[in-house]
């Protein structure tokens, strides 16, 4: 989108800066001085490392054509570079108040331009994905990319929309309480879609009520009456958002209470499933290519929220042939040498790794199957209970053949999978992932299926790198991923 200096002064509240000509252009908006652009508006952002202000010199000599700095540093800086600055309370606000403003201008453009935002504690991502994918059979979408689902992200993300789009849908995540409604203030979202409620962030929140109620903040700030939010039937919690919605409601899930339901669910391995889509319009059988129970139900979200637009089983059996797993969430790599890999290291959960290693244990046409499981992190007081549960579930599953814990409280998962009848000669803990990599790049053979999962901090990846390293993936234009070195976003 693109400003002239007014327009931003106007935005941001603020007097325009002395130096730039009231019709100056500016598009784009960077809070990165090593990558702000030519023309673009540089945001001085004091964050925990690092602190914008320290390089707004630097960002005006690489051609941005203004700058956003707090109001209680704007003395520092000599004269020539003051005519260049807006000078603002709060640098991190006036982001986030472009943000809001630049979602008014693109409504105002067309009436019916519509955000979703997706929330919950799993499933995000791959519901963000396969919604906007199914918007793309229509319109040009704008969406989150990565990670950044947080304060920092989503402005930024919100700030490239343009008159070109004509749908948007946003990743909304949170660690505590009022992050959500915050974000969802900024984005003013149309659509609000809530996967699940399940056990992350223990170490910030006393409870998964407390949970619940932060991910219920997403629909309190909705922009009500014309909104819809869209729960999940199958969860308690979740539907019961519906009491405190001030608009349509929509659900679903698998129960018959949800006007959007998956019936007659066939789970086909590491192939992906297929699923009867059951809605107001009708029955429509789906073939699924993401892996998992789950991806069953973060398609029903993604199709319950394209219903809003009028996109429903025609477009999806279109699109979802083309689906591919978001990053780090459920790939599979298959090798040359006669093994596959289950990569889905971006991040776990007790919930999430339970319903992988069902994935694991139900595929058929291995001879080993394995779980390599990372360290759960941010569950707090709970988390050697939460890791034992894990552990007994996967040893009860009975056709996993080798349990490998990696870090800190895995230890507990493997003791507690021996403890319920795991053989102890099939499991082995590893104090990281540099050490789990080096053993299994030679521990794993043909006919081998192998899940890696694990917390993003764990490193996980590593694994399937070391593996990369030695043996031929089957896809040739797979190309092993380089280490992530990009800020770390919210769950």
């Amino acid at each position: 989108m693109r400003w002239t200096a007014d327009q931003l002064a106007d935005a941001l509240g603020v007097a325009r800066p002395t130096g730039l000509d009231p019709l100056a252009g500016v598009a784009g908006v960077s809070i990165d001085s090593r990558t702000v652009q030519p023309g673009e508006l540089f945001i001085a952002i004091r964050g925990p490392r690092h602190d914008g202000h320290g390089f707004v010199a630097g960002a005006l000599d690489r051609g941005a054509t203004a700058g956003v700095v707090a109001r209680e540093r704007f003395k520092e800086y000599p004269g020539e570079i003051q005519a260049k600055l807006f000078a603002v309370d709060d640098t991190l606000e006036a982001l986030q108040r472009l943000a809001s403003r630049a979602c008014e201008i693109w409504r105002r453009g067309k009436p019916g331009r519509i955000i979703g935002a997706v929330a919950g504690s799993v499933g995000k991502t791959t519901t963000k994905e396969i919604l906007a994918s199914l918007l793309g059979a229509r319109f040009r979408v704008l969406k989150t990319l990565g990670n950044l689902n947080n304060e920092y992200g989503l402005p930024l993300t919100l700030l490239k929309i343009d008159e070109e789009h004509g749908a948007a849908v946003v990743e909304l995540g949170m660690s505590h309480r009022g992050e959500l409604a915050r974000l969802a203030q900024i984005a003013t979202p149309e659509v609000g879609v809530v996967t699940r409620v399940a056990v992350e962030h223990l170490e910030f929140f006393s409870s998964i009520e407390e949970i619940a109620l932060a991910e219920r903040e997403l629909i309190e700030n909705l922009a009500w009456p014309n909104a819809t939010a869209v729960l999940n039937a199958d969860d308690e919690r979740v539907a019961k958002f519906a009491e405190i919605a001030r608009g349509r409601v929509i659900r679903f899930g698998t129960s018959p209470q949800a006007e959007f339901r998956a019936d007659a669910i066939e789970e086909q391995g590491i192939e992906g499933s297929a699923f009867d889509f059951v809605s107001p319009v009708g029955r429509a059988r789906l073939q699924l290519p993401l892996i998992g129970r789950h991806n069953v139900m973060n398609a029903i979200a993604a199709l319950a929220a394209a219903s809003v637009w009028g996109i429903g089983a025609e477009e999806a059996q279109r699109v979802f042939s083309a689906l591919t797993p978001a990053d780090k969430r459920g790939e599979v790599v298959r090798f040359e040498d006669g093994f596959t890999v289950i990569n889905d290291t971006y991040n776990s959960s007790p919930t999430a790794l339970s319903a992988l290693t069902q994935l694991l244990a139900a595929t058929p046409g291995y001879q080993r199957r394995i779980v390599a499981a990372g360290e759960m992190l941010e569950l707090g007081d709970s988390s050697e209970e939460l890791h034992r549960e894990c552990g007994r579930a996967a040893a009860g599953l009975r056709k996993i053949d080798w349990i490998f814990g990696v870090q800190g409280y895995a230890a507990d998962l493997v003791d507690a999978a021996v403890e319920a009848g795991h053989p102890q000669e099939r499991t082995k803990v590893f104090g990281n992932s540099q050490e789990a990599a080096k053993f299994l790049e030679q521990f794993i053979a043909p006919g081998d299926l192998l899940l890696l999962k694990g917390s993003r901090g764990v490193r996980m990846e590593r694994v399937l790198e070391a593996i990369d390293a030695q043996h031929r993936r089957a896809d040739k234009k797979r190309v092993p991923e380089a280490l992530e070195t990009g800020q770390k976003g919210r769950s």
